[in-house]
């Protein structure tokens, strides 16, 4: 029974934040058509208000993401095409890293050098934990297994590093030049203020989601080893 319950407590604490997350933005995705411009069309809006032309606006399968070495802002379908509170504010956040970008923050420079080190990390490690017990078997040597085991949840480990390390960047991008650009384009209703800022949280919040998915990714695997 103690068992269950840590279990539970471990799934809630992993897996919590990705969806408290996605249901704000749900929440927020209806109405669809409560505002008059898309979140496409509110971000060009932004980006030529704020001088970055040169930065353009796709759709994407990917997730909402802006692109700063293709310097390209991307909203999925229901962002891009969308006129709802989230599709408008989601829109506004990552216009607000398009902004860093050109102001040259230097925190968003260093997560997008660590994002392109993490992700051939990451299958390093993922290759060392699939080998540790094959090298285990061939050398008959327990501290070489260890050492591979150490090594690769290590790797997978520096995911969640990175996610956390980029946390002040979302918050920054959220409450720093989302929010002040809405209200300084007056693109807000009345009253959705405060509504907005639930969803810019939950904008910035998505690497904190993300760092819990690599931990149980490193559980996952510590699973499968343990077999």
């Amino acid at each position: 029974m103690h068992l269950l319950i840590l279990i539970l407590i471990l799934l809630v604490i992993l897996l919590g934040p990705g969806i408290w997350v996605q249901r704000v933005i749900k929440r927020y995705q209806q109405p669809a058509d409560r505002y008059d411009e898309s979140g496409a069309e509110l971000t060009r809006r932004l980006l030529d208000r704020y001088g970055m032309e040169q930065v353009s606006v796709e759709r994407t399968e990917k997730g909402d993401h802006y692109d700063p070495i293709a310097k390209a802002v991307r909203l999925t379908l229901p962002h891009h095409d969308g006129k709802s509170l989230a599709a408008l504010v989601i829109a506004a956040h990552e216009t607000g890293h398009a902004l860093q970008d050109a102001t040259a923050y230097p925190p968003l420079h260093l997560r997008s050098r660590l994002v392109r080190w993490v992700g051939p990390v990451e299958k390093i490690g993922a290759g060392l934990l699939m080998a540790t017990p094959l090298i285990m078997g061939i050398t008959r040597l327990p501290w070489a297994g260890v050492l591979m085991l150490v090594g690769g949840v290590l790797t997978l480990g520096s995911a969640v590093l990175i996610h956390l390390m980029t946390l002040p960047t979302e918050l920054d991008a959220s409450f720093k030049r989302a929010l002040p650009m809405l209200d300084e384009q007056k693109v807000l209703f009345e009253g959705d203020e405060q509504h907005a800022r639930k969803l810019l949280r939950a904008a910035a919040m998505t690497y904190v989601a993300a760092s819990m998915m690599s931990l149980l990714n490193i559980a996952r695997w510590w699973a499968i080893l343990r077999r």
